[in-house]
């Protein structure tokens, strides 16, 4: 790729100190960031019509928050007004997930798989963003375990040029239903014994979720070597999350243990690893990460 501009370079500097990123960070915007953001503003301008909506899938601490706030900044670098949304801040409230867990089954409680998310609100959010005016963003307060107080969400004015919606599942397609008949770990086998609760997740991906992910005008896919990578790169995220919520003097108590954690992860392995067996297949741009999260493979970029 070319060199950074000045404007790229300043950005980049000042992004890493209010985001706390080591020196090494430099090296991997360059490889990742900088030429990804070139290639959606590349996108957004040979498009007809507005808004772009780019989908960011990889798996949990895969850096897709990072990759997503800075891109967000260099396209509008680029003078292209630029939204950002998480799946997670999608996520149904506990209530409502209190209530699946009766109903269907008691997995459902646990929010992240499909099931667990309001899709609809995600599209409202895609056509709000394509018209004039002010969109409030929602977020999602992991540590509560409920949506963030409305009144703290982000504003938005629209129209955006580029929408990023990010998240582990994001674009994701269901599996044939023959591939859910056997369990993928212990989580499965010894709590969803009949596969009620997979085959749930599946119907919603095909049904639901599947006009959401129809707007995706492009995929941008990451990948890990394997999953006890995923479980690593998770347990850093809980690391940080805790020593934060420490900091700022909130109750820690929420956050996982490494048993909890390997819990709580299992039950995204199954989507997880036929992402990385599917989405290839589609997506327009696949950087394969290793151990350390730098690109080893980058195809379409």
């Amino acid at each position: 790729m070319s060199a950074p501009s000045g404007e790229e370079t300043a950005l980049l500097a000042a992004f890493m100190g209010d985001e706390g990123l080591p020196p090494r960070f430099a090296d991997l915007a360059r490889s990742l960031h900088l030429p990804l953001a070139r290639r959606v503003g590349d996108w957004a301008r040979t498009r007809g019509r507005t808004p772009l909506v780019v989908g960011i899938c990889g798996p949990q601490g895969a850096g897709k928050s990072t990759l997503t706030l800075l891109l967000t900044q260099l396209l509008k670098t680029q003078g292209l007004r630029t939204a950002n949304l998480s799946i997670d801040d999608l996520y149904l409230p506990r209530e409502a997930r209190e209530r699946l867990a009766r109903t269907v089954h008691p997995l459902l409680q646990t929010r992240g798989v499909p099931g667990t998310h309001d899709p609809a609100m995600g599209l409202a959010l895609l056509d709000a963003l394509g018209r004039p005016g002010a969109v409030a963003l929602p977020r999602f307060d992991k540590a509560a375990d409920d949506p963030a107080p409305p009144v703290t969400w982000p504003v938005f004015e629209g129209p955006a040029d580029v929408v990023l919606l990010e998240g582990w599942c994001v674009g994701a397609r269901p599996q044939a239903p023959s591939a859910l008949v056997a369990p993928v770990n212990a989580l499965e086998a010894d709590e969803d014994p009949l596969g009620v609760w997979r085959a749930f997740a599946n119907t919603a991906l095909a049904d639901a979720y599947r006009p959401l992910f129809a707007r995706l005008d492009r995929l941008v896919l990451l990948t890990a070597p394997d999953f006890e990578t995923v479980r690593a790169w998770r347990g850093e995220q809980e690391t940080r999350l805790r020593a934060r919520l420490t900091a700022e003097g909130r109750d820690a108590g929420r956050t996982m243990d490494a048993a909890a954690l390997d819990r709580f992860l299992s039950h995204y392995q199954r989507l997880t690893e036929w992402i990385a067996e599917d989405l290839p297949r589609i997506a327009d741009i696949e950087v394969r990460l290793d151990e350390r999260r730098w690109p080893i493979g980058k195809r379409g970029l």
